[in-house]
């Protein structure tokens, strides 16, 4: 078994070694300008992505509540609040843990914007102690209209979800630690919210999974209220998570692909890999402020450098090192997907085409097999099948479809490749 890791780890470092050096700052810059053209609502004077139009202008005015901004989660017109927690969760994480290294190459401020971004939308949507907007959708119609619809979802005292409530406090904690040091009074309104957020979710306890037409719990209300604080359990499971990943492990359980990325499911399965590779990376990182050095798992030892490297490995591979030789991130590299499952960015923008598009007319742009008109730079899409291959269409939502959960989980391991020599990116 240690032949056989020592071969695999060996063949995934001259892999690495084979194509021209990753410019993570880059990457990093591009992962963050990702959500400039997810953004919905009133856009800021210094907006960088200039094919995205204003929109959503007004969301919440049939409920007489302010629900404008935040981020649509994909590649649809829609505005779930607990994948924009997890979201900012992630991406308050990321500037937690690599606030060096993102200075460093002169992102800090907009990541800081990015996460302002989202939490602005979370405290608009908690518009009492014991009511939380949680959708704007259209049940049934939005994936089938290349346009935009709304119609509103929340929680409350007599319909809980105590899951999305307890992410958005979780993602409002995090954001106010991020702001603690540059806005103390945002810090604090922060603070207040996740701390209203998280006592509703803590006296009106029940599960989303009753009420919720997307996104819904299958695990979490179980996870939420089953939590402990007791640390070795913790370490114990963090451990057994990180030895299912790692290959040579006598407890494997995800295998790669021939290509080496991490294979879940085949659909969206980036998403698994970058909060995977996020774990991996924290976990890493906590050894080493501990001073230690490995773990075990069954008969096999792992060194937090073998950890990272591994890490390192599903990094590059998104970025490119790949049977394909393709970034999974629109923009990164030469070759990229030209035509990611997204509407902003698939259908020409007011600036060249004023006219109004129906709901049936969005279907040309939809099923034409010409790239998409606005690049959507940064993106990173769902990516490849099982067998390391993507076909590059539109239609093929499963591979070809970028989220803001697959970028904000991938900020934190690009950010911990980069060292502090590499260029600057304005």
């Amino acid at each position: 078994m240690g032949k056989l890791l020592v071969v695999m780890l060996l063949g995934m470092f001259l892999a690495s070694e084979s194509v021209e050096a990753l410019d993570y700052g880059e990457a990093l810059n591009k992962s963050i300008l990702f959500f400039e053209g997810q953004r919905s609502g009133k856009l800021p004077t210094n907006q960088r992505v200039k094919w995205r139009a204003e929109s959503g202008m007004s969301d919440g005015a049939s409920a007489n509540v302010n629900l404008i901004g935040g981020y649509y989660d994909a590649g649809d017109n829609v505005k779930f609040v607990w994948p924009m927690s997890f979201t900012t969760t992630l991406l308050s994480w990321a500037a937690l843990e690599y606030q060096n290294e993102i200075t460093s190459v002169k992102q800090i401020g907009y990541l800081r914007s990015t996460i302002k971004w989202g939490t602005n939308f979370i405290l608009r949507a908690h518009t009492s102690p014991n009511m939380l907007y949680t959708q704007i959708i259209v049940v049934g119609k939005d994936q089938k209209i290349w346009t935009h619809l709304e119609l509103f979802y929340s929680i409350s005292s007599s319909s809980p979800g105590s899951e999305v409530a307890g992410e958005a406090a979780a993602a409002l904690a995090a954001a106010s630690l991020v702001f603690k040091p540059v806005d103390s009074i945002f810090s604090s309104t922060l603070l207040n919210h996740a701390k209203s957020l998280f006592e509703f979710a803590d006296k009106y306890r029940g599960s989303y999974q009753a009420s919720c037409p997307f996104y819904c719990s299958h695990s979490g209300y179980q996870e939420f209220y089953n939590g402990t604080n007791d640390l070795e359990k913790f370490k114990t499971d963090v451990e057994s998570f990180v030895c299912a990943l790692m290959p040579g492990s006598s407890s494997q359980q995800i295998k790669p692909t021939p290509g080496g990325i991490l294979f879940i499911r085949d659909n969206s399965n980036l998403q698994y890999v970058t909060t995977a590779t996020t774990i991996l990376l924290h976990y890493s990182n906590t050894l080493t402020k501990a001073g230690v050095g490995s773990i075990q798992c069954g008969s096999t030892q792992f060194t937090v450098s073998q950890i990272r490297n591994f890490a390192k490995s599903q990094v590059d591979y998104i970025l490119g090192n790949n049977p394909l030789k393709m970034s999974y991130m629109v923009g990164f590299g030469t070759k990229y997907p030209t035509q990611p499952h997204h509407r902003g960015s698939s259908l020409p923008s007011i600036q060249s085409k004023p006219e109004k598009i129906d709901c049936n007319g969005g279907f040309s742009y939809y099923s034409s097999d010409t790239p998409n008109p606005n690049v959507h730079i940064g993106a990173i899409v769902g990516g490849p099948n099982s067998s390391d291959q993507y076909s590059d269409k539109r239609t093929d939502y499963s591979h070809a479809e970028p989220t803001t959960y697959i970028n904000a989980a991938f900020i934190g391991p690009v950010a911990a490749m980069i060292s502090s020599s590499q260029q600057t990116y304005i």
